[in-house]
């Protein structure tokens, strides 16, 4: 038995110093030589420079829903017919019960305020008609 596993131990350690009959090519072998000369024919793109003075104005992304101001909002309703008061850039009552109206004429849902829908049909009155 310790002979078996003598000869089993050495034939493992041929098997590893031999490394299974495996033999890689050295990597210097897929290498090929180049000259200085071949080296400056090979062209790489100019870097960028910026002009000393030149700035790219990037527009910011919204940061959500436009949310219009108190006087869009009396401007639009007035130009549609809604809202009779003064533009004074304050919702109280009068401009709420335009907007209701404003809402209920357009088949919005009439809760008082300026939503994304009842915005996106309002705005349309921004401009003077």
């Amino acid at each position: 038995m310790a002979k078996s596993l003598l000869v089993l131990a050495l034939v493992f350690y041929g098997i590893f110093l031999i490394g299974c009959g495996k033999k890689e090519a050295p990597v210097d072998e897929y290498r090929e030589a180049i000259s200085i000369e071949e080296l400056s024919v090979i062209e790489t793109p100019a870097p960028q420079v910026p002009e000393a003075n030149a700035v790219e104005i990037v527009p910011l992304p919204p940061q959500g829903p436009y949310k219009p101001t108190a006087q869009e909002i009396q401007k639009a309703l007035k130009n549609a017919g809604f809202y009779a008061g003064e533009i004074d850039g304050k919702i109280g009552p009068m401009s709420e019960g335009a907007i209701r109206e404003f809402q209920r004429a357009n088949g919005l849902e009439a809760d008082g305020k300026i939503g994304p829908k009842t915005w996106a049909v309002l705005s349309n009155y921004l401009k003077e008609q």
